[in-house]
């Protein structure tokens, strides 16, 4: 079931256009006016392929949602579009057709929470009962047309936050105490006010049946993972390598935290299913299946976009690259038994500043303060990770950074799935770091994900065309 914000009080209803508004970070996404849409002219071409490429990042992003990845650009289609003149519903063609008339004027942030059931939910539930429970997984995301990007932050569900009223607590729950409002208005004061135009909540009941209905995802385990929980019904065991995943299994691989990283490791591993999702959501074979997921999502989505808005969400989409679709984890660090006695992810300020601005067009005095220090490159923490087939080169890149100029520089422990390409991973989100790093290496390929070492500003995973480069 899909519920949707009404258009307020004394605005026409939606037909060729919309007008723009920009909200105030105070507004919660209840009561935020309709996003700034515009009509354009239809490009050429055929629905079928319109719809598997628009669907591939709309699914991504509901699909997403509930695993702890990106994006609310998601498609409801039965519901978008009311049915045609003579009574007949519209052909998924035909909705589509109409949807993409839709497009984004200004950036758009979007708080996308994937929603746990309550323990004590009753037998015989209200559909709103399935939202009301905490947020196992938060995520900030920016559609921005000024820049033809997508942005995601994903917020570690011990995030330590003040709540109204309640003091400090985790940020996970803020949903069960006060729903999508509470939880913007908490995320909003914690993130430099910044502001928060809508909302997507996903009950986490929907994932597997969804992977399931997509045929199953390719990732990469890591390592063996095996735990058991009998208390919340969780039973993990996964096989170390590249493996189609089903329903069941994928939801192991993404809340799997019995290791040294925790929660923080769930959402590497998240934003890991991310990137596996939006490449298996490009596949024609989808259209296939699209009734059937049409079905999940009316059962287990609750948003305030309207129909509109989806389909301009979706639209802006569909030309998306892939460099242009950015990750970043939320900087901080684990807090210690010393300072508390539950466990929290405590926010480093000045780097969360920097993220703001970079991701979310957020300036902060922080920001202003740290931009008054000269940039120096020896400062910067560079993790290095072989992935090759020479079990020396990370020691030799290490030499080679060093002599750079780099003197940060320290070696982890293999990858263990060999790669050609070398990754230059922004673990914190500084972009601008690791295109002068790409620069010195002469090879790589930057990856804006939270996917390297925790501890590092960018971690460089070694692949073979450093040795290709370098052969004599």
């Amino acid at each position: 079931m899909t519920h949707q914000s009404e258009p307020q009080e004394g605005r026409s209803n939606v037909t060729n256009s919309v007008e723009p508004h920009v909200s105030s970070p105070s507004v919660s996404p209840q009561t935020s006016s309709q996003l700034g849409l515009l009509t354009a002219k239809r490009p050429k071409t055929s629905a079928s392929r319109w719809l598997v490429k628009g669907l591939a990042v709309g699914l991504t992003g509901l699909l997403s949602a509930t695993i702890g990845a990106a994006v609310a650009l998601m498609m409801p289609l039965p519901k978008a579009i009311a049915p045609s003149g003579n009574g007949e519903p519209l052909s998924l063609g035909e909705l589509w057709n109409r949807g993409l008339n839709y497009q984004i004027t200004r950036p758009v942030n979007v708080l996308v929470m994937g929603i746990d059931l309550p323990l004590d939910l009753p037998e015989h539930s209200s559909p709103d009962d399935l939202f009301a429970g905490r947020s196992d997984t938060m995520l900030l995301v920016r559609i921005d047309p000024e820049t033809d990007s997508v942005s995601v932050l994903s917020i570690p569900r011990d995030t330590q936050v003040e709540i109204p009223g309640e003091g400090i607590e985790k940020v996970n729950y803020a949903n069960l105490l006060g729903g999508s409002e509470l939880a913007a208005q908490v995320v909003s004061q914690n993130l430099n006010s910044v502001t928060i135009d809508r909302y997507v909540r996903v009950s986490t009941e929907a994932f597997r049946d969804l992977v399931d209905v997509m045929g199953g995802v390719e990732v990469f385990v890591p390592e063996r993972m095996e735990y058991e929980d009998q208390t919340q019904g969780l039973f993990i065991d996964l096989q170390p390598g590249w493996q189609v995943l089903n329903g069941d299994q994928a939801e192991q691989f993404a809340r799997f935290r019995n290791d040294a990283d925790g929660d923080i490791g769930r959402v590497q591993r998240q934003q890991q299913l991310i990137r596996a999702l939006r490449k298996k959501l490009t596949e024609p074979a989808l259209l296939a299946r699209i009734p059937q997921v049409i079905q999940l999502f009316q059962k287990y989505v609750d948003t305030n976009l309207t129909p509109e808005e989806m389909f301009a969400l979706a639209h802006f989409g569909l030309n998306l690259e892939q460099d242009n679709f950015r990750m970043v984890l939320l900087p901080g660090r684990f807090s210690t038994p010393e300072e508390y006695e539950a466990s929290y992810w405590l926010m480093d300020s000045v780097d969360t500043a920097q993220v703001m601005q970079e991701y979310f067009d957020l300036s902060s005095v922080a920001v202003l303060s740290q931009q008054q220090y000269e940039y120096n490159e020896s400062d910067l923490r560079i993790a290095i990770q072989n992935a090759s087939d020479d079990p020396e080169l990370g020691g030799q890149v290490a030499a080679y950074l060093y002599s750079q100029g780099f003197y940060n520089v320290y070696v982890i422990e293999d990858w263990p799935d060999h790669q050609y390409q070398t990754q230059i991973i922004a673990q914190r989100g500084d972009l601008r770091s690791a295109t002068l790093l790409e620069s010195v290496l002469g090879v790589g390929h930057i990856i804006p994900a939270s996917t390297g070492d925790l501890t590092s500003d960018l971690t460089i995973r070694l692949g073979d065309d450093w040795l290709d480069k370098h052969r004599i």
